[in-house]
């Protein structure tokens, strides 16, 4: 009812056209004039830091700041990054207005720019961790700018350069990796068909060996045995890496891999090639994916990547490896690149649309509390802080988690190799489940300005939406990571040895006790959260090989009932990541001996952990929180979110984006929208 009468009483001023009020405005200003929005940028409104920027966004980069920061600066002086003004700024941002053809060109123009300034020197010729943390450095920068031309060079360098790393010897190594850097080869990698994406052992295509002539004969027997989406196959790549069944004397020795040259040097298609293209996408329209055919397609001998496996000359199949499961897995395990890739670009963009949204958060108000009060700021309202900053401490989270990850990936030995593609599986699922998350609360977060493909962040939710599934569909990796836990398992109970690897180590001590009672200072602490994650994978994983074993009881194969405990699997393989990232944390932030630093990250740390048990159902569902821990833990997340708003700033300016690889609604909006930036 008040609200009504109040209501009414400025209906009625406004038609007794008396709406300042004059006679009585002091008392009652139900509706006064008010001047212009203006905008005021934050670093003038918000707080100081309280901690050294630049440190923080060393710990979040890792590693090459300075080529970093050199390509940012290549990037924003070419006009083929479409430099654009708004506001007083210049941004860099690829044209989607453009044609899908003419997408794809502009790719290759900025690939063309990239290569004559030496950016790829030395990413297939140089060897080492600090070679190749380099290629990653870059690679981040570039997909900042543009995911289109971060997958073109990574298809490009990492497929079908990788490749040729690790399944080829020396002769493919002196053939092709020098001509492959310097884009004399234009390469691609095709591995997807039709028919068959995650599971490829699967795939349909066929080779077989000519004696009489020392070639291999490459088909596609079926139109399901078609590549497809191979990226660069529609319009530039001039040869592919082809994974084949591998017929030899009438037996098949599963997959393996072959270069074959599908254009010649003038563009043309080669012989008994037949190329299609995949057509206008959700996203990625700068990448040119294609379809390929191989119609009894003859290519020499040598052409075998033959680091696992050969052929003799006159037929006969040469393996170290006699079993196939161990052979199919050798030969798959370098291609954990991509995946890393994936997870580390995801968080990138999760840090675009973040600073984004927050940064514009800062600035753009609505409403009042009080009938005569100013607006209020978005990110003071603690609804708006709900959405987005839990978000940030999981970003940052899984900054760390990131970072890890590259780190063994590059120091990786024989004996990681197992580690690597678990991690790398757990990871690259949980960050772009997060990324897409991510993404759609900032484009909310920005109302109507996040339509504006200018504004990046809706446009970015097209883009990185293929994250979910290439490299691996995100659900059947999850299930890879809780069936290679549940092998450790069976392993450690068999020989009755504690468990070691994977971080299973937790597993040999007793069960964690959860206090009945949480206090904040109890939720707070890593000893808890550590417990509490380690609890729950603990029990999910005897959970998960107890129905396993009582489902193979009653008759059922191992596979099967595996896949009909596909519930326990999906939850400990979010239990295994969660479990991991948090580990990445601590041991990024216990190292550190900066005070002010250490705290902020201490409050990002507990709301990434307390925002997992409130978000994930199995905290309650198995009993590991009771419904009033559960409730204080929502709370705690409440009063975390009032504790890092005043940092919200700092921490967004702490990823280190320049302001060009932001958008308009980042910064001084108003003016980007003003009459005289249409005029101009």
């Amino acid at each position: 009812m008040e609200k009504i009468n109040f209501r009414t009483k400025v209906l009625s001023r406004h038609l007794n056209h008396d709406p300042f009020n004059t006679k009585n405005s002091s008392k009652n200003p139900f509706l006064q004039s008010s001047p212009c929005l203006s905008y005021t940028p934050p670093e003038l409104s918000e707080p100081n830091s309280v901690f050294d920027v630049k440190l923080m966004r060393k710990l979040m980069d890792g590693h090459n700041i300075v080529d970093r920061d050199w390509l940012y600066n290549l990037m924003v002086q070419s006009k083929l990054f479409n430099p654009q003004e708004k506001g007083g700024k210049i941004f860099v941002l690829p044209d989607y207005n453009q044609s899908m053809e003419q997408q794809r060109e502009m790719t290759m123009k900025r690939i063309e720019y990239l290569l004559d300034h030496g950016v790829f020197q030395g990413w297939l010729t140089r060897k080492g961790p600090e070679a190749e943390l380099r290629k990653f450095a870059i690679l981040d920068v570039v997909g900042i700018f543009d995911h289109s031309l971060a997958i073109k060079l990574g298809v490009h360098f990492f497929l079908w350069g990788g490749a040729i790393q690790f399944f080829g010897t020396k002769r493919h190594h002196d053939r092709w990796l020098k001509d492959t850097e310097d884009y004399v080869v234009k390469g691609c990698f095709s591995m997807t068909e039709l028919g068959h994406g995650s599971n490829v052992r699967g795939i349909e295509t066929i080779t077989t060996y000519d004696s009489n002539t020392g070639e291999f004969v490459i088909n596609t027997p079926c139109e399901s045995a078609q590549k497809y989406w191979i990226g660069g196959a529609a319009n530039h790549a001039t040869h592919t890496i082809v994974f084949s069944q591998l017929n030899i004397n009438r037996r098949n020795e599963g997959v393996h891999a072959f270069i074959a040259q599908i254009r010649d040097a003038n563009g043309n298609v080669c012989p008994n090639i037949r190329i299609a293209d995949c057509g206008h996408k959700v996203g990625l329209n700068g990448v040119d994916n294609g379809r390929i055919w191989f119609d009894n397609v003859r290519i020499p001998r040598e052409n075998l990547l033959n680091s696992v496996a050969d052929v003799s000359p006159d037929g006969q199949y040469l393996s170290a490896i006699k079993d196939p499961d161990q052979r199919f897995a050798a030969f798959l395990a370098p291609l954990t690149s991509g995946r890393v890739t994936i997870a580390v670009s995801a968080i990138y963009q999760s840090k675009i649309s973040l600073a984004i949204a927050i940064r514009y958060s800062l600035t753009r108000r609505a409403f009042s509390i009080t009938p005569s009060g100013p607006e209020v700021l978005l990110l003071d309202y603690p609804s708006h802080q709900r959405r987005l900053l839990p978000l940030l401490a999981k970003t940052y989270s899984m900054s760390f988690a990131a970072n890890y990850l590259k780190t063994i990936y590059v120091k990786r030995t024989p004996e990681l190799i197992k580690t690597i593609h678990i991690v790398s599986s757990a990871f690259k699922a949980t960050l772009s489940w997060h990324n897409m998350r991510t993404l759609q609360e900032c484009r909310e977060a920005c109302g109507g300005q996040g339509m504006k493909t200018e504004n990046r962040v809706g446009h970015l939710k097209g883009e990185y939406d293929v994250q979910s599934t290439f490299e691996g569909d995100n659900n059947v990796l999850m299930q890879q990571v809780s069936k290679a836990l549940l092998a450790e398992y069976v392993a450690a109970k068999r020989r009755n040895k504690p468990f070691k690897g994977l971080g299973l180590e937790h597993m040999n001590k007793p069960s964690p006790v959860i206090p009945s009672h949480l206090t904040s200072s109890v939720m707070r602490s890593i000893d808890f959260q550590n417990d509490i994650l380690c609890l729950r994978e603990r029990d999910l994983l005897n959970r998960f090989a107890s129905e396993i074993s009582l489902r193979q009881a009653q008759g059922e194969s191992r596979e099967q009932a595996f896949v009909m405990s596909y519930q326990l699997a999906e939850d400990l393989g979010r239990a295994f990541s969660d479990k991991a990232i948090l580990r990445t944390f601590v041991d990024a932030e216990t190292t550190l001996m900066d005070a002010p630093l250490k705290n902020i990250l201490g409050l990002l740390r507990s709301m990434y952990a307390l925002v997992t048990l409130e978000e994930d159902s199995a905290f309650l569902r198995y009993g590991y929180l009771s419904m009033d821990n559960a409730a204080e833990v929502r709370k705690e997340v409440a009063k975390l979110c009032g504790e890092l708003r005043p940092h919200a700033l700092s921490l967004v300016s702490s990823f280190g984006i320049p302001d060009a690889f932001l958008s308009p609604v980042a910064f001084n909006w108003i003016e980007a929208n003003s009459w005289s930036s249409v005029q101009h």
